[in-house]
């Protein structure tokens, strides 16, 4: 079965000339299909096509299997592929928009300790289509009369976009095009364990999205404990390709940093974090540890994240402690997934 979400509105066109000699119904089909709609209720088609299209083709790759609604407005969505697999997703209501959080693979094969993304490991990777799937599917959900209510887009879900890099380089240029949802790379962030020579392939193939680096410790040894990542990619290699991004794109880069008790959460560790940031264009978001069962650690109070921002923020970093969001229907990555598939097993 073909995913029509995977292709761009010229593929789109191409592929219906198997269906009909009517180009223009190309466009019709492509622009119900950013609606959310499915194939029988496209009104602008015969039934004679929406009968071909459904024999051989998906509409809609992502359907909503359950959504959880939080007290202060956060919406954490289980949805269902095709294949009966489940991912998460994330709706964060903020004073600019709505932002979406979403999954690039189902499970996750980095198994950082401190998530429970990967616990299960990596299942599969997401199709563009998936991705940008799980885009329409809420926002359908989420609007009315089918407009755009979705501001920014997210790529901090389950799953390292850029282990999936094809697929994520094609939901970026389907989401942003003109054509489609035509959501700025401005108002698009992609969030990365860090793969350093994917980071400056993403610079070198013109893209200008916000690039947020979970960073999580600043030496390569407290690194190594808790990113497995880190045994392969050091910190000098990984903050080089940060700068390479930066130099090309001019774009600030994220440091995302989650604080943990007696890991990484001393003076030293806030002074080592600030050298790295020296002569850097970054921001640094500093996050209380959401709690996994599994991996008995331990998060810091909320006085004490603050007083490591302040710490930062006095040895001339820009910091800021992360606003938590959604944490009453466990809303950090992979929580809510696994609990649900532990449910129906």
């Amino acid at each position: 079965m073909i995913n029509l979400l995977d292709l761009s509105l010229n593929e789109l066109s191409e592929l219906l000339v198997r269906f009909t000699d009517q180009k223009f119904r190309a466009k019709q089909v492509f622009d119900s299909l950013y609606k959310g709609k499915e194939f029988a209720e496209i009104t602008d088609i015969s039934n004679d096509l929406k009968k071909k299209l459904a024999k051989e083709c998906i509409a809609q790759p992502v359907k909503i299997y359950k959504k959880y609604v939080s007290a202060d407005g956060t919406v954490k969505y289980i949805l269902e592929l095709q294949d009966k697999n489940i991912i998460e997703a994330v709706l964060m209501q903020y004073k600019y928009g709505k932002t979406l959080c979403v999954s690039s693979q189902v499970g996750c094969p980095m198994g950082c300790v401190f998530c429970a993304s990967g616990l299960n490991g990596l299942i599969r990777n997401l199709t563009a289509g998936e991705i940008l799937g799980e885009v329409i599917a809420i926002n359908r959900d989420a609007g009315q009369n089918f407009e755009r209510v979705i501001t920014n887009v997210v790529m901090m879900g389950s799953g390292e976009p850029l282990y999936n890099y094809d697929n994520t380089i094609k939901f970026l240029k389907l989401i942003n095009s003109p054509d489609g949802l035509n959501i700025s790379q401005r108002n698009i962030s992609v969030s990365t364990c860090g793969l350093p020579n994917k980071i400056k392939q993403l610079a070198d193939d013109g893209f200008s999205i916000t690039l947020t680096i979970s960073l999580h410790a600043a030496d390569d040894e407290i690194r190594k404990k808790i990113m497995p990542i880190a045994n392969k990619h050091n910190l000098k290699d990984l903050m080089d390709s940060v700068k390479y991004y930066l130099n090309k794109t001019g774009r600030r880069v994220i440091l995302e940093y989650v604080l943990i008790k007696n890991i990484n959460d001393s003076i030293a560790d806030m002074r080592k974090l600030a050298l790295i940031c020296k002569h850097l264009i970054c921001h640094i978001n500093v996050i209380r540890l959401n709690s996994v069962k599994e991996n008995n650690l331990e998060s810091v109070t909320k006085g004490e994240a603050y007083k490591f921002v302040k710490g930062l923020i006095k040895l001339g970093v820009s910091a800021t402690l992360r606003r938590t969001m959604g944490a009453d229907i466990e809303g950090a990555c992979g929580q809510l997934r696994k609990r649900v598939i532990s449910d129906n097993l």
